[in-house]
This record gives C-alpha cells, sequence and structure tokens, in this order.
C-alpha cells in the first residue's frame, strides 16, 4: 500500500515528495487522511536532531487534522469519515501504570508520532485508536492543529495547578505563549505576559492578559515579588531565574514547557521560605487532549495561524526557523 509524503532524507535536508510504501493496518491502528498539519517548532528539532532522537528518512507533522478513511478490526470508538486530530504522540503501551492510570503520555514506550514514525507530512497518516482523537463541532477545524500539541502543552498546566482565581503568568508570547494567554484568561485567572519584544504588549492583551512586563525591566519584575501562583515558562533560553523564583507567591510554582537544553541553576532557600516548587511537563493524555479541545471550543479559543500549501513545506520551514512566524505555521494538504 503507497501512499504520498514531504520526506527529510538527512539531518537538515530539504523535503521532498516521495511515495512511500506501508504494512497493512494493523487491528488497533486508524488511518486518517490528512487535510492540514502544523509546524511545530518541535518538527524543526527533529529534523534538525537537536535531541538527537531523529531517524532518517524522516516525515515530519504532529499537529494533525484529518478524517478516518480506514479502522483496524479492533479500533474502538471512531467512525470512518468521523474528522480527528493527532497529537505528539500516536501510541502507548497500555498496560503500564501510567497507560493504565490514564497518564498514557508518560508511558516509558509512547510513540512519538514524528520519531520511529512517520508523521503527517503526508497525505495521510496512522495512530493507535486512543490517540486519534475526535475533534469537537465548534472549532475551526483548519487552525485546530497547534491545539493538538502546543496547546495541550499549556493547556496541562493550567488545569494540574491553577484555579479561577490563580495568578499567572506566561514567559514568552510566541506559539505557545500566546495559547497560554488565550487559556488562562477564558479560565478566569488574572494574567500576566512577560514578553522580551515591548511590539507585543497590545498583543499580548488581545490574547487576555491583563498585565505586561518586558522581560528585561528588571526594576518591573522586581516589582513583582511574591506574586505568581503559577509561572508557565514557554521560551527555551536562559533566564533569570533567581528572580522569577522571587516572583512567586507562597505555595507558587514555575512551570516550563519550553524545552531549555541547557541545565537550570535553582536556589533552593528563596523556595523553601515560599514553600514554591520548579516543575515541567510534556502533552497530555488522550483525555486531557478532550477536555482542552472541548474547552477550545466552549470558548472559541484558536491558535493565530499562518497558512501554506503543503507542497511549499520547506518555504514554511524557513519561516518557522527564521522566527517570523505569528504565531503558529498550518500545511494545508494539497497532494
Amino acid at each position: 500500500m503507497s501512499y504520498q509524503a514531504w520526506v527529510a532524507t538527512e539531518a537538515g535536508a530539504p523535503f521532498k515528495k516521495q511515495s512511500l510504501d506501508r504494512e497493512p493496518l494493523g487491528p488497533e491502528e486508524v488511518e486518517v487522511a490528512v487535510e492540514h498539519c502544523g509546524v511545530c517548532h518541535s518538527d524543526l528539532s527533529v529534523w534538525q536532531n537537536e535531541w538527537g532522537i531523529s531517524q532518517y528518512p524522516a516525515v515530519l507533522g504532529h499537529e494533525v487534522v484529518g478524517r478516518v478513511t480506514a479502522l483496524g478490526s479492533q479500533a474502538k470508538g471512531l467512525s470512518v469519515g468521523q474528522r480527528v486530530g493527532i497529537g505528539w504522540n500516536s501510541g502507548s503501551c497500555m498496560h503500564c501504570r501510567p497507560c493504565m492510570s490514564g497518564e498514557q503520555h508518560l508511558c516509558s514506550e509512547a510513540q512519538p508520532t514524528i520519531a520511529g514514525h512517520f508523521g503527517g507530512f503526508a497525505d495521510s497518516v496512522r495512530a493507535h485508536w486512543a490517540w486519534t482523537i475526535p475533534l469537537p463541532e465548534g472549532l475551526n477545524f483548519g487552525d485546530a492543529g497547534p491545539l493538538l500539541c502546543g496547546g495541550i502543552t499549556v493547556f496541562n498546566p493550567i488545569a494540574m495547578f491553577a484555579t479561577p482565581k490563580s495568578r499567572v503568568g506566561v514567559i514568552g508570547i510566541g506559539g505557545l505563549g500566546h495559547m497560554a494567554l488565550k487559556f488562562a484568561s477564558a479560565y478566569g485567572c488574572d494574567v500576566t505576559a512577560f514578553t522580551s519584544s515591548e511590539s507585543k504588549f497590545d498583543e499580548a492583551r488581545s490574547f487576555g492578559a491583563q498585565h505586561v512586563v518586558a522581560t528585561r525591566d528588571s526594576e518591573a519584575i522586581g516589582k513583582l515579588e511574591k506574586t505568581f501562583d503559577l509561572l508557565i515558562v514557554t521560551v527555551n533560553v536562559q533566564l533569570d531565574w533567581d528572580s522569577l523564583i522571587a516572583s512567586l507567591a507562597p505555595n507558587g510554582r514555575m512551570h516550563l514547557v519550553g524545552a531549555v537544553l541547557e541545565p537550570i541553576p535553582v536556589s533552593v532557600f528563596p523556595l523553601i521560605m515560599r514553600q514554591a516548587s520548579v516543575g515541567a511537563s510534556p502533552t497530555g493524555s488522550p483525555v486531557d487532549m478532550s477536555d482542552m479541545l472541548a474547552f477550545a471550543a466552549r470558548h472559541n479559543i484558536a491558535p493565530q495561524t499562518e497558512h501554506f500549501p503543503m507542497s511549499q513545506i520547506n518555504e514554511a520551514f524557513a519561516h518557522v526557523s527564521d522566527g517570523k512566524a505569528r504565531y503558529r505555521v498550518v500545511l494545508d494538504a494539497d497532494f
């Protein structure tokens, strides 16, 4: 069985359209005809093998929106023609303790959609039925792809650690941060945006921030001591960690979702005095993803996107790599 895909043959190589063969559909697999697929910064990292997990040839793309075209004999809860999404994971073992506890995204055998598996920059993609998430009515399906990775990545800390009365700070107003502002605002939180670009102040407010602070303004940050119940770090660079920890309220939490590659120096004493914590998380379980999509549909939350035809995948990757995306790029299948 053959299908069309955009393939990178080595790290950083241009994508080329190829015809690929795949095995017969597995009993618990679902095949999805791709309509749209977001370009996440994680796609760039795997494309360039920044994390050392890449396998080539690679078919990337893990923010997939499409329709079910085939179901394995043991696939459950889905029907042919149904519109669904596939995110960072396309499968997990389904029998370990995390999987049995509903935390499938923490499974040690979770299958990334784009590492050791061919992803959504193709005319079709496959995933386990549990990781093929039905999309609720009310979503703008063309723009929904980035919710399936970036969206769940920032929604989960809010769902786990915030309440509607929480004071939440979001560091970085980019592909992740702008969605975090929308979710935290819709959740009822008092929201502060931190950005290194003062040109984004008005935009951050339009995404739901009540307050905006320049990350280079040490005096302004110093005035926020003991303010935040939850501080979500969406960037992947080193920051003034001591000042950020000082901004945590008692029982506050600094939570990282940006893949900072270097070690983070953390002073323990300020954490002890505040009974505060530092943590991190990946994406979310299938149920978490369904809850996030329902919340987004109910509150009319969508990422701000730019669209390219999938045939312009190389131009789209250059656009994201150059930091020009405002704020997520989506490829529309045009095979």
